[in-house]
């Protein structure tokens, strides 16, 4: 598939884990480590629920544990102790993991437009990571995340004019893609790091580009 013309877009939003990071894998596994105090059974299915909602900020997705999953009420103490305990499982792994290659020569050859990041993941933990590891300069636009979802988000950005002109979304999920739409937003699907399955199947005809990595 022939390569997408980046410079016709004023604004790049970025999603972050599975295209900026090599880092789905790391939060599935989390997912499951943190809520299996509640037995296999039960994190097997939050696990699976993360990889089916992709993108979904992982609020919403401790929420579900605790009301669909093990139908109690929250508790804030407990909802509190879930994202503390996923948050140190995921942050030093973070540090580590593998940064999509290119990034520097992409933003060279698209000087001329805003960066963002947009994801489901904890905005302040984001914005650590992404200063801790060089990151943070190429993103002007700013790095946002939960508990905000991303479609608020980019509402808000949009009226603030952080947004502008034709703006282009690339992420690795579904939900990346409905946002996307949502706000009348190109949209490209990066599969190299993906855990959509089947997602071959998943887009409409020409509603979004197969890329393997950002460059490639």
């Amino acid at each position: 598939m022939s390569k997408i013309d980046l410079t016709q877009y004023q604004t790049l939003i970025f999603d972050c884990d599975g295209v900026i990071l090599n880092s789905n894998k790391i939060k599935t596994q989390a997912f499951y480590d943190v809520s299996k105090i509640y037995g296999h059974k039960p994190a097997q299915t939050l696990k699976d629920y993360h990889i089916q909602n992709g993108g979904i900020s992982r609020y919403k997705k401790f929420e579900y544990l605790l009301t669909e999953i093990l139908q109690k009420p929250i508790e804030t103490q407990e909802l509190n102790s879930l994202l503390s305990s996923f948050s140190k499982k995921v942050k030093n792994a973070l540090l580590i993991c593998e940064i999509a290659k290119n990034i520097k020569e992409l933003r060279d050859k698209t000087k001329h437009a805003k960066w963002l990041i947009v994801s489901g993941g904890d905005q302040a933990e984001l914005r650590e990571i992404f200063k801790q590891r060089g990151l943070d300069g190429y993103f002007d636009g700013g790095i946002f995340g939960s508990p905000d979802d991303k479609i608020t988000i980019l509402k808000n950005e949009k009226n603030k004019c952080n947004i502008i002109g034709k703006s282009l979304f690339i992420g690795d999920s579904m939900y990346d893609y409905q946002a996307a739409t949502t706000m009348h937003m190109d949209f490209i699907f990066l599969s190299k790091w993906t855990e959509l399955k089947n997602w071959g199947n998943k887009f409409p005809n020409n509603s979004c580009v197969d890329l393997s990595s950002l460059l490639d």
